[in-house]
C-alpha cells in the first residue's frame, strides 16, 4: 500500500478530470501525478531513499501537494512544519526527526539556519529566487515525469506532523501509510465524497486536518481540490460562488467571522454540508448557522494523534453540542485516572483505539509509553459519554491553549518568557474568546527594581515564537497563586479573567 495509490488510480480512471485548482490555474490528474513523478525522481536523484525524512515548509501552495505526494511515492517521510514557526524552532524540528532535505520558499528560508543541521543535506526553493538552496523549478524541468509508487507496508511512517509538547518541545505525531489510507476511506464515508465534488481548502496543509481530512481524502475520492493560501472571508465566498464548492469545512473561527458578514450577496446554494474540526464547536453558532442557511454544521473530532479521525456528529442523528459518535472501526471510552471506564454520565478521560492511532512520538519513547497504553491513545481531553453512547468534551486536563484550531502549551511560551532578564514569575493561560475559541494571556512577576513595557515583551516573544503563540495580553502583577506545594493555580487566574470579561460570548 501507499496513499499515492490513490492519485495513480485517478489518473488511470479520469486523467483529464481537474485535480487541483490554485489562483485560477488548474492541474488535471494527469498533470499532479506527472508532476508528482517528477519530484519523487527529482529528491531520489539528490539521495532520498524509503524512511528518510523531508521536510516541507511551505505555505498553501501546489508545491506542497506535488512535494508531498512525490515524497510517498519514494516512501520516503513527510515532514509538515508551520510556517509561522521561526528560526529556532525549525531549527529543533529539523534537528528533532534528521531532515535530509527541505522543501521551501524564499521567505520562508529566512528562518532556515545557516549552520547547525548536521543531517540537512540539501535546501530546496519552490517560490521565489535560489539564493540559498536548489530551484525546485529547475529539479522539475529535469526530472522524469515517469515513476510508480512503492509498495509500503502498512505500519511504515508516511508523515510526521509535530504538535506542541507539554514540557515546551514539539514531539513528531508519527502515522502510518495504514493510518492515513484509513482516514481516507473513513473521511470519504462520513462526507460522501464523490467524483464531482469540490472541496475548498485554505485550511493550512501543514495541519493534519487540511492535509488529512481534506486534501488526502478529496484526491482519493477523485474530487477536486480548490486550494487557497488562506482564509480570507470575502474571497472565500466568492470562490464558493463562481467554483460551485460542494463540502465545505473549516474551524469554528471561520464560521463565526461568516456569521458576523452580510453574505447574502453569495450564491451558497451548491455547498452540500458542511463540516468542523479541530477545536470545540461553540453550540450557539451551530444553532445561528442552521437558522440562516438551513443546514447543521457537521463536527469530526480527533486528534494528530488519531490522524485525525475519531468519532463524527452525524450523518445519522445529529446531537447539539456532541462530538459524536466512534466512526466505524474505532473504539472511543472515558476512563477514570486507574484507566477503568466509567459509567454514561461519569467524566473522565477520553481514550481512542483503533487503525487511526498513530506509530509513536518521533524519537520520543517516554512520551509514546505515556500517551500510547495497550494499544490506546490517552487524549488528555475530560469528556463523558450518554445513554445512546455520544460523546462529549468537558475540559481538558492538559495546559492546552486552543487558538482558532492551532494548538498552544503553556510551558513553551512560559519557557521563552523566562528567558528575559527581567521576569522573575510567569503564568501563562488560555481564556475564551468569541472568535478564536480561546486567546492567550500572561501574568508576569518582575525581578525586584526591574521595569518592562508590554511592548517590549511582545517584540520578545516575536523573535522566538510564531506569533499565535505570543500572549495577546500581559498583565504585571505581584503574585501568583500557587497551592501549598507550588504549582501555580491556573484555574483561578481563568476564572477571574472570565469574572472580568464577556467577550468570548456569540452575539445573538
Amino acid at each position: 500500500m501507499n496513499i499515492a495509490h490513490s492519485l495513480e488510480r485517478a489518473r488511470q480512471l479520469f486523467p483529464t478530470k481537474t485535480a487541483l485548482i490554485f489562483e485560477g490555474k488548474s492541474f488535471s490528474y494527469k498533470d499532479l501525478d506527472s508532476m508528482a513523478n517528477r519530484i519523487a525522481n527529482g529528491l531520489h536523484g539528490l539521495g532520498v531513499r524509503r524512511g528518510d525524512r523531508v521536510a516541507l515548509f511551505l505555505p498553501n501552495i501546489p508545491e506542497f501537494v506535488i512535494s508531498y505526494l512525490g515524497i510517498q511515492k519514494i516512501g520516503a517521510v513527510a515532514v509538515s512544519l508551520n510556517v509561522m514557526l521561526k528560526s529556532d524552532e525549525v531549527k529543533f524540528i529539523l534537528c528533532d526527526c534528521s531532515a535530509k532535505i527541505v522543501i521551501t520558499t524564499e521567505e520562508l528560508s529566512e528562518n532556515v539556519p545557516d549552520r547547525d543541521l548536521p543531517d540537512l543535506k540539501h535546501i530546496l526553493v519552490a517560490e521565489g529566487r535560489t539564493s540559498k538552496g536548489i530551484s525546485l523549478e529547475q529539479l522539475l524541468a529535469s526530472a522524469s515525469p515517469n515513476a510508480r509508487a512503492l509498495e509500503m507496508k502498512r505500519n511504515e511512517p508516511v508523515a510526521i506532523i509535530y504538535t506542541s509538547g507539554t514540557t515546551g518541545f514539539p514531539k513528531g505525531a508519527t502515522l502510518s501509510h495504514g493510518n492515513v489510507i484509513f482516514n481516507n476511506y473513513t473521511s470519504r464515508h462520513y462526507y460522501n465524497l464523490q467524483p464531482d465534488d469540490r472541496l475548498l481548502l485554505y485550511l493550512p496543509l501543514f495541519h493534519c486536518f487540511g492535509q488529512n481530512a481534506i486534501l488526502n481524502s478529496g484526491l482519493s475520492a477523485g474530487s477536486t481540490i480548490i486550494l487557497q493560501h488562506k482564509f480570507a472571508p470575502e474571497k472565500v465566498l466568492k470562490t464558493i460562488d463562481s467554483y460551485r464548492v460542494t463540502k465545505f469545512f473549516g474551524v469554528p473561527t471561520v464560521f463565526i467571522k461568516l456569521l458576523d458578514m452580510n453574505t447574502f450577496g453569495y450564491d451558497l446554494s451548491s455547498v452540500r454540508s458542511y463540516f468542523t474540526a479541530a477545536a470545540s464547536m461553540p453550540a450557539a453558532v451551530v444553532q445561528r448557522w442552521q437558522e440562516r442557511h438551513g443546514f447543521v454544521i457537521l463536527e469530526g473530532y480527533g486528534l494528530t494523534e488519531t490522524s485525525p479521525f475519531a468519532s463524527f456528529n452525524h450523518d445519522l442523528k445529529y446531537k447539539l453540542g456532541s462530538i459524536g459518535t466512534p466512526v466505524q472501526n474505532v473504539e472511543i471510552k472515558v476512563v477514570n485516572l486507574d484507566g477503568q471506564e466509567v459509567a454514561p454520565g461519569e467524566l473522565g478521560e477520553i481514550v481512542i483505539h483503533g487503525p487511526n492511532v498513530m506509530l509513536g512520538y518521533w524519537n520520543r519513547p517516554f512520551e509514546t509509553a505515556q500517551a500510547l497504553k495497550n494499544g490506546w491513545f490517552h487524549t488528555g481531553d475530560i469528556g463523558q459519554m450518554d445513554d445512546e453512547g455520544y460523546f462529549y468534551v468537558v475540559d481538558r486536563l492538559k495546559d492546552m491553549i486552543n487558538v482558532s484550531g492551532f494548538k498552544v502549551y503553556s510551558t513553551e511560551v512560559e519557557n521563552v518568557i523566562y528567558k528575559h532578564s527581567a521576569v522573575a514569575e510567569v503564568a501563562v493561560y488560555g481564556v475564551p474568546d468569541r472568535l478564536k475559541g480561546e486567546i492567550v494571556k500572561a501574568n508576569i512577576v518582575l525581578k525586584p527594581g526591574q521595569a518592562i513595557a508590554e511592548d517590549e515583551i511582545i517584540a520578545f516573544c516575536s523573535e522566538r515564537i510564531a506569533k499565535y503563540k505570543i500572549p495577546h495580553t500581559f498583565k504585571f502583577v505581584d503574585s501568583i497563586p500557587k497551592n501549598a506545594t507550588g504549582k501555580v493555580l491556573k484555574r483561578l487566574l481563568r476564572e477571574e479573567e472570565l469574572s472580568s470579561s464577556s467577550q468570548y460570548l456569540v452575539k445573538a
